[in-house]
């Protein structure tokens, strides 16, 4: 029998326990940061059906999108990654244990859908217009509208830090990507990912090799061949490796987003520190009283028309319209910064505060209507006199939507809360953006000039010829044959000769029929006017 002393368990009085790095199996954890709690990204790599489905759409993205242009390769990039997207979501990696916690599908998942339709439906606007300037609006519009599809929140905060953090998703994606790959190289048995690229291979091989013979034995399949198909050049090949790269980490950075969104629902609140009732409502009083002096002068204009200004003032009745519009869409946005501070930091707690805010809110759109609507008279009298430009229509229809919100706030005021009016306000605009694409604005700029030609016989010739392609039918019904002419061989030579299939146009194809051989002495005619 050992008469070695009993050495005492680990952990109890004789012996200290060791320290460990690793927290308990069962608890308590280590507490998790501000970041993992609020982002804690997905909890498993993609599936397989998810890096196939982004990498497919990579692809097609650099051999089909138009990066000079407005064109069909816009809608079939869009369509693709919202497809590859998809799939990512209805495959996701097959689950050999049952989580013990599911996160539960946001509650406004079903708004994302919306959201993906708009975007590509902004996208889809340079399939039929030509304007270079309306499409690059879509295209902006198109990420905020993109980042609302993979994302939550619904405060303009939590809107604006979606929209920031896509930078990080499309790092944190890249990593996440990365796993999905190591993952399925490491797999014990990994024959279906080597069935599939042997069958792109194969297919490859059989339709480079017959591709060939058929080109070689027929010339009109050699000429359709060449059209539908990217010619091979250096300088092609380092361009579609660049984009296929930079698709592949916007596609990742959106589907990473889709899988596992941060919460930015803290953003959502309006709690936090607010100012007291007189801190708030005597510069805002003030404002209104200042916005009701302005009003009582703008209505005596509205009614009295061109002879009370000419009276007044002794300008013409343009010359005043222009003098103030500028300052006052400067007054309408200032207005809706000014509400959205007064919403956010005003108290609310006692019925004295939502019926103070209700009176001093309410009065400040109403009378901020009457100014927007001041505005857009001022716009109108004096595109009648002096013609209509691409800036005058599109801050006219920026005074329209700004006219919109406002009464989205009077709305809002019933209850003085209102989670739901960024979103609506986002959407608005969409769709007035998409309402001004469909009205073809280039074409309402020319039709409007055509329009006060007939009455003036004045035009301008050098403005209309840097129109886009989009004008050419409203130019087509000018009557002066020779100025007509001029215009449509202007704006049929800023237009490429030929086009791939991906950068078709509708606005360019329509101009290209229209087009005409260059008169006589039209560059004079042209700078001359």
């Amino acid at each position: 029998m050992s008469t070695a002393p009993l050495t005492p368990p680990i952990g109890q009085k004789g012996i200290p326990a060791q320290k460990s790095d690793a927290g308990p199996l069962h608890g308590p954890w280590p507490p998790l940061t501000e970041w993992d709690r609020r982002w804690p990204g997905p909890g498993r790599p993609p599936s397989a059906a998810t890096l196939y489905a982004l990498l497919a759409a990579a692809v097609v993205a650099a051999v089909t999108v138009p990066l000079d242009r407005a064109g069909v390769g816009w809608l079939v990039t869009v369509s693709a990654g919202t497809t590859a997207l998809v799939v990512a979501r209805l495959m996701p990696e097959t689950e050999t244990v049952a989580p013990l916690v599911r996160r539960p599908e946001p509650a406004d998942s079903r708004f994302r859908f919306a959201w993906a339709a708009a975007t590509i439906a902004l996208l889809a606007v340079g399939t039929f217009r030509a304007a270079g300037w309306l499409f690059v609006l879509c295209l902006l519009t198109a990420t905020l509208t993109g980042v609302l599809a993979v994302s939550t929140g619904r405060s303009l905060r939590a809107i604006v830090a979606s929209y920031v953090i896509v930078p990080v998703a499309a790092l944190r994606g890249q990593f996440w990507l990365y796993r999905g790959f190591v993952r399925l190289g490491t797999r014990k048995s990994n024959s279906a990912g080597i069935r599939v690229a042997a069958t792109v291979a194969v297919s490859i091989a059989l339709l480079v090799v017959f591709g060939s013979l058929f080109v070689s034995a027929d010339a009109a399949f050699a000429r359709a061949f060449a059209a539908l198909t990217p010619e091979i050049r250096v300088d092609n090949v380092f361009r579609w490796v660049f984009l296929t790269a930079l698709a592949f980490v916007l596609l990742g950075a959106a589907a990473f987003l889709r899988a596992a969104p941060p919460d930015v629902s803290r953003l959502d609140g309006t709690e936090g520190r607010k100012v007291r009732r007189l801190e708030w409502a005597v510069p805002l009083g003030l404002l209104t009283l200042l916005f009701a002096a302005f009003v009582a002068v703008q209505l005596a204009v509205l009614f009295g028309g061109s002879r009370h200004v000419v009276e007044t003032e002794g300008l013409t009745y343009a010359e005043y319209a222009r003098s103030g519009f500028w300052q006052l869409c400067v007054v309408t946005a200032l207005t809706l910064v000014v509400l959205a501070g007064a919403a956010r930091w005003a108290p609310r707690t006692e019925a004295a505060d939502r019926t103070l805010l209700r009176f001093v809110l309410g009065a400040l759109a109403v009378l901020t209507l009457v100014i927007v609507a001041s505005a857009l008279h001022r716009m109108n009298v004096y595109t009648e006199t002096y013609g209509l430009t691409r800036l005058r229509l599109l801050v006219a229809c920026c005074e329209v939507w700004f006219g919109f919100v406002l009464v989205l706030v009077l709305v809002a005021g019933i209850r003085v809360r209102a989670s739901w009016l960024p979103r609506v306000a986002i959407a608005a605009g969409v769709l007035a953006l998409l309402g001004l694409a469909g009205a073809n604005p280039d074409g309402l700029i020319a039709e409007n000039h055509v329009q006060r030609y007939e009455r003036t016989q004045r035009i301008d010739m050098s403005y209309l010829s840097d129109l886009s392609a989009d004008a050419a039918p409203a130019i087509a019904e000018l009557d002066d044959a020779d100025r007509r002419d001029c215009l449509l061989w202007a704006i049929g030579g800023q237009m490429p000769a030929d086009e791939a299939w991906w950068e078709w146009n509708l606005g360019r194809q329509t101009a290209r029929d229209l087009a005409v051989t260059a008169p006589s002495d039209c560059t004079n005619e042209i700078n001359r006017d």
